[in-house]
């Protein structure tokens, strides 16, 4: 069982890193060719289909990747009911597409043509959730793993072929999105029919609502993320438009491109707590190896990128995104939270915490909404950073509250294990920023890349305690 894990997630970490290689590249050549106000469009376009994909699976793939891992038996039966609650949650939300313009006057017509050529992509993504989840409910990740590369290279060659040749325009490139979308669904419908037989894909009612009860959390916590994720997109685009939609969008992108590094940690991790639970020895080690590690990575990237946003952000994406330097340097300290959270939601996780998490998301969603009607029209698309920053805060703090009960991870505690690494990379990071008007940006990120791990040592963030743990943990899981 471990090595399948091990496997697995060796799969889906290796897959997420040339995907999300491939789309930061792809993202950079949109912005480019068309500026602020046509990257913020195709930004919303994509929050618009991203949000409403949410209310075609309402919870239901989550609920069967964990029911097929446990009796894989009932994988045609899962297939089935989902394809069935399908057949009404997809018309509905291409109704809901469709009436956009009557229920949102104040956006721009070619933000609802975008969305509607966009309704290929939901659909398609949405299938293609359902079919690769059950894949991996069965154990297996390959397929996933293969089609989310595949797909997103697809997009990118399509969609590179219009800019490169200067025949994009914002409708094309949302075709070629679809084409990769159309291909993820192609390929895991072939790949599950492959395990379980074609004839599982006829739609089934059998079961009624009863399935719908336990998705419910589910589908409430995918609704807070999606929604906090997206809704400064939205304020900003009401309060000052779809320029600043793209210069903020920058910011956003190259933040949260980082995000899927912890994800191949956690995916060890929360099996592990999961077998710790009760004992209280044993979770504070594993939390210690997971904020110790995360903490290792994050900080240099948080750090790193504070300096040199200034010439990562010209040379990625011209001089005309320089309004999204300050953005995403209040931005990217978004991700020292959100790394150090993901060893606590899987820790709530393990202890059947669920609700508790998407409660804490529900309060995390209203908070952000909150501080960015406050907050941007006083500080511009700055103030969507700052009302971030805030809001992961919050997560961060009350989910630390909550852990609490569970386990007595003392904030000293944190503070000791953490500490000597925010000083190296805050050393790093000014070391890099105060070269900026003498030394070439390449020169410094080499410059960071040695100061940074001298750093560790001189202030014994590298200690033998930590590194036997991690090695233990990953020993384990392999």
């Amino acid at each position: 069982m471990a090595s399948v894990l091990a496997r697995n997630t060796f799969y889906l970490t290796i897959a997420s890193v040339g995907q999300k290689a491939i789309a930061f590249v792809y993202f950079a050549l949109v912005a480019r060719f068309f500026g602020q106000e046509g990257t913020g469009v195709y930004f919303l376009a994509l929050a618009i289909i991203t949000i409403i994909a949410v209310f075609d699976d309402i919870g239901l793939t989550s609920v069967a990747i964990r029911e097929v891992a446990k009796q894989k038996v009932k994988v045609e039966e899962w297939t089935q009911l989902i394809l069935g609650v399908k057949c009404v949650t997809i018309p509905l939300t291409i109704l809901f597409v469709l009436l956009l313009p009557v229920l949102f006057p104040g956006m721009s017509a070619e933000l609802f043509v975008l969305a509607r050529i966009g309704l290929i992509v939901l659909i398609a993504d949405s299938l293609s959730l359902t079919f690769f989840g059950l894949l991996r409910g069965l154990g297996d990740l390959r397929y996933e793993s293969l089609g989310i590369f595949i797909g997103q290279t697809m997009t990118a060659i399509v969609g590179g072929m219009f800019l490169l040749t200067g025949a994009a325009t914002l409708p094309l490139l949302v075709i070629a999105l679809a084409v990769g979308s159309s291909w993820n669904l192609a390929f895991s419908a072939g790949m599950l029919g492959r395990r379980i037989g074609f004839h599982a894909f006829i739609p089934s009612w059998k079961r009624g609502l009863q399935p719908l009860k336990p998705a419910f959390a589910f589908f409430l916590a995918a609704v807070f993320v999606k929604v906090y994720s997206y809704v400064d997109s939205f304020i900003l685009n009401q309060l000052m438009g779809e320029a600043a939609v793209g210069v903020y969008a920058v910011a956003y992108k190259l933040t949260y491109a980082f995000q899927f590094l912890p994800l191949a940690f956690v995916a060890a991790l929360y099996p592990a707590m999961s077998e710790a639970a009760g004992n209280q020895d044993q979770l504070k080690k594993q939390l210690t190896s997971a904020f110790w590690y995360l903490a290792l990575i994050g900080v240099p990237i948080v750090f790193g990128i504070w300096a040199i946003a200034p010439d990562l952000i010209t040379l990625v994406y011209s001089d005309a995104f320089l309004d999204s330097v300050l953005p995403l340097q209040v931005l990217i300290f978004v991700l020292l939270f959100i790394f150090l959270d993901f060893p606590i939601g899987s820790l709530l996780n393990s202890n059947d915490r669920q609700m508790t998490k998407t409660v804490i998301g529900a309060a995390t969603m209203v908070l952000n909404i909150v501080f960015n009607l406050v907050l941007i029209p006083i500080f511009g698309i700055t103030g969507a950073s700052i009302a971030a920053l805030g809001s992961f805060a919050f997560m961060l703090i009350v989910d630390w509250v909550v852990m609490q009960k569970t386990t007595t991870f003392s904030v000293g505690q944190l503070l000791k294990t953490i500490g000597s690494i925010v000083l190296a990379g805050l050393t790093m990071g000014l070391s890099v920023y105060l070269l900026a008007p003498f030394v070439p940006v390449l020169l410094r990120i080499i410059i960071g890349c040695v100061v940074y791990p001298v750093m560790l040592f001189v202030f014994g963030a590298i200690r033998k305690n930590e590194m036997n743990q991690l090695r233990l943990l990953i020993r384990k899981k392999l």
